[in-house]
């Protein structure tokens, strides 16, 4: 299967500090790749360093086979960051249908109502976004970042502070985007999640990879541990 992103021994350093240290790993097109880490560990760094935000200390950071350049990039990318960036004043409709348009949707306001309907928020559609709990601001932002059907998804925290019933809502949306063949790289610190969905995944600590491959196969470099087990022994049990 083809890699649509490919980390070649990749350094970051901020002024003496080096932050990350030769990683290299690589997330194969159609697949939910899970970056698993401690907060700090290095993972929001790589990510922006692939997305051309930091320039890598050395190493090669690749999409599609090259250096991401969102003017020339043949890929549609989505990046759900795990802070929001909404303009809290305008309602929800209006902001699904400014970023459907944007994105070149021919009927966003369609979309917006569809998926309005798909999270449960058809009654919010004409509130403004500061009037939603964050869960909800949440479940608009992944609207905007996946209405385009991006070929690579980067979700950082996605359902973080989710209740059961909506987390298990927007991992079905994310199943159904992996269906469509979409490529998945998923920042979580729930472990259910990795289970479900990742085909393969790899965990930071230090900027150093401590277990990479499939979740099978790290489950059996650990003595078949739980996945919860494995983070705990790569942290020590360190505070988070």
């Amino acid at each position: 299967m083809k890699n649509i992103v490919e980390i070649k021994h990749f350094r970051m350093n901020f002024g003496n500090k080096t932050v990350i240290r030769d990683l290299s790993f690589e997330v194969k097109a159609g697949e939910i790749f899970g970056f698993l880490g401690s907060n700090g560990s290095g993972k929001t760094t790589t990510l922006r360093a692939l997305l051309g935000l930091y320039t890598p200390t050395s190493g090669e950071l690749l999409i599609d086979g090259k250096p991401y350049d969102p003017e020339h990039s043949n890929i549609t990318i989505g990046y759900l960051p795990e802070e929001r960036g909404l303009y809290r004043k305008e309602t929800v409709l209006d902001t699904l249908i400014y970023f459907g348009k944007l994105k070149g949707l021919d009927d966003p306001a369609e979309w917006a109502m569809k998926y309005l309907k798909r999270v449960g928020l058809v009654d919010k559609a004409k509130e403004k976004l500061e009037k939603l709990s964050g869960g909800q601001q949440q479940k608009i932002q992944l609207g905007i970042t996946i209405m385009d059907n991006p070929k690579l998804l980067i979700l950082d925290e996605p359902t973080k502070g989710f209740d059961p019933i909506n987390r298990r809502l927007l991992m079905d949306i994310i199943s159904e985007l992996h269906k469509k063949g979409t490529a998945v790289i998923l920042i979580t610190h729930y472990m259910d999640e990795v289970e479900r969905l990742c085909d393969r995944a790899i965990l930071l600590k230090n900027g150093v990879a401590h277990a990479y491959g499939t979740i099978s196969e790290i489950k059996k470099q650990f003595g078949n541990k739980s996945l919860d087990q494995i983070f705990v022994e790569v942290y020590g049990g360190e505070n988070e």
